[in-house]
């Protein structure tokens, strides 16, 4: 039961599609949330990409990568993009209010300005980006990141976070590096696992370093640095 409510409230958490709605942190069921996270960003990959299958044919590439990114953004309610904003915010203000800024619900000059950057960027990557197959993996990675952050980083936060700080055990964080490990092997994409990797280890020691550990909002700027950094990594691996 506990097993189903976690991926019930991670479904829920992590897209905006209306078949699960739990949003009560029960007890007990924080850890399976997170352990789900990896499994709920393969599935919204999927979704990308057989909308890239079936609308490809009639759909010039440029507009399909647009619709592409409308729908990767909608379908996540732009909960990461908000993390990245609020985090950015956190950057430009002294540490001891760094927290504080970042639970703001308004979004300063600084994160207005650096998220616009990394959107143009990253519709930039997505126009150039051709393996849409690999959607799956690069979404299933980035939230495993999320997963994996949330095991080993220093939570600085409150709230649900804290909850799945707390419950996360090493038996779900395994499945969850299981799961994700198979795929990526099977995807044959065990370079994307590494470099996934590598940008959670460098996000981690940068505000572990300076801020003291990680929040929510830092594990939304994770996964959105890190779907950035695979979607490159392929680019540029796969130029001639």
């Amino acid at each position: 039961m506990k097993l189903l409510k976690g991926f019930a409230l991670a479904f829920s958490m992590l897209t905006i599609i209306p078949f699960f709605k739990v949003h009560d942190f029960f007890k007990g069921i924080n850890g399976y949330s997170a352990m789900f996270y990896p499994l709920i960003g393969f599935i919204l990959g999927l979704i990308l990409w057989q909308t890239s299958v079936v609308l490809s044919p009639y759909t010039p590439p440029v507009h399909l990568a647009l619709i592409i990114f409308t729908l990767w953004v909608t379908l996540s309610g732009a909960l990461h993009l908000d993390g990245l904003s609020d985090t950015i915010d956190g950057l430009f203000v002294p540490k001891e209010r760094a927290l504080e800024v970042m639970k703001d619900s308004h979004v300063g000059g600084m994160g207005m300005v650096f998220t616009f950057l990394f959107l143009a960027l990253k519709i930039s990557s997505i126009v150039y980006f051709k393996a849409y197959y690999l959607l799956p993996i690069i979404l299933m990675l980035s939230r495993f990141n999320a997963t994996l952050a949330i095991y080993f980083g220093n939570y600085i936060g409150g709230g649900m976070g804290l909850l799945a700080k707390q419950e996360l055990n090493f038996f779900q964080l395994f499945i969850a590096f299981i799961f994700t490990l198979a795929l990526s092997l099977y995807a044959n994409s065990f370079g994307m696992f590494v470099v996934s990797l590598l940008t959670l280890i460098v996000s981690t020691k940068f505000f572990s370093s300076r801020l003291g550990g990680l929040s929510g909002d830092i594990y939304g700027f994770i996964i959105e640095m890190s779907e950035l950094v695979l979607l490159n990594y392929l680019i540029f691996t796969q130029l001639p």
